[in-house]
This record gives C-alpha cells, structure tokens and sequence, in this order.
C-alpha cells in the first residue's frame, strides 16, 4: 500500500479504506473561498459492490492499493461480463459490467485497453481517450449556417448522444472522448 493526498486520486485508482479495497468512480475537490479545502471521493467496494462516498481534507492521505496496470484487448460481451484478452499470454480474463460501467458502450472489438488487476481479478478500466466512431442520426446541414459554436444534437453508432458542429451530417466518422462522449474532430480515415 501506498499512501497519497486525497487531491491526487483519480477515476479508476483503487484505494483500501476500512480494511475493504475499492474503486475510485469520482473524486472532486472543492476549494470553498473560506474554510478548508476537502475532495469527495465516490467509491464502490470491490468485494461486494456497495457504493461508499468519502469527504477527505484535500491535503489527507489516503491509502492506495498496489494493483497491476496490464495492457488487454477486448474481445466481445458475454451476457453480463465483457471478455478480454492479454495479447502475451493470450489468456482471457472475463471483467463484470459493474466494472465496465458507462465506459461500456465505446467498447469495440479489438480495442486496446488498461485493466488494472488485484489479484486476478479486474478492478477497474482505462479506455483510450478518443474514438471514432459513426454519425447515425442527426439533424440535416443548414445551408449558409455557420460553423459557431452552435452544436446540434446527435446519436453516434454506440447509441451515445453527442453534440455535433452544424456541418456533421448522418454517415460521418468523428472522434469523441470517452470521457465525456464530446465532439472533438472530424475522422482522419
């Protein structure tokens, strides 16, 4: 174990708190104008799943797991689990859909991804920061509008739903965050 400040965790790290190791979903740090600074951490225990949320000063230390950053590929969904594969070994390591959570949705196969892992078990998902992927619906360009910062809605072939510049119209490859799901660029390929 290792300890750090509570305003340097992060999505995904893995801390042990009370004897139980769990996963960090959010940590936000607040900076009232008068008072102390404190960070609230949002965890889910690993072990059984329950939710768990945490107020620490911003300068208190915290105890961070020691868990395993290994490369993966994702291979497909299987009912509740996702299937990944470690491109070495070749081995496969199923992940539950309560690890995965929201980020889900921009997994495609092939994709490369970071797993952190305590004791053969994944813990957490660390996806690459863009995707592209395919406008499927959205309203049609209006000729003669600017490309200002006026964005219109749109569904993306995951199902996401993303704000478009007005010149993005259905069929086109864009890249987005995964963070987010935002609008960053028009695809390259």
């Amino acid at each position: 174990m290792v300890k750090v400040i509570a305003s340097s965790v992060r999505k995904g790290n893995v801390l042990e708190v009370d004897g139980h190791l769990c996963s960090v979903l959010s940590a936000e740090s607040f900076f009232p104008g008068k008072g102390t600074p404190t960070t609230q951490i949002d965890m889910r225990r690993i072990a059984d799943g329950v939710k768990v949320t945490q107020r620490y000063k911003t300068t208190e230390q915290v105890e961070r797991a020691y868990v395993e950053d290994r490369d993966f590929t994702y291979l497909y969904q299987d009912g509740e689990q996702y299937v990944f594969m470690n491109p070495e070994t070749y081995d496969q390591l199923p992940v539950d859909g309560d690890v995965v959570g929201d980020l889900a949705a921009y997994l495609q196969e092939g994709m490369k991804v970071t797993l952190s892992v305590f004791d053969d078990r994944a813990v957490a998902i660390e996806l690459p920061q863009r995707v592209t992927l395919e406008v499927v619906e959205t309203e049609p360009v209006t000729k003669g509008q600017t490309a200002s910062s006026s964005y219109k809605p749109a569904i993306l072939s995951n199902g996401v739903r993303s704000a478009v510049p007005p010149h993005i119209g259905v069929g086109t490859r864009i890249v987005v965050m995964t963070a987010d799901g935002s609008y960053v660029e028009r695809a390259k390929d």
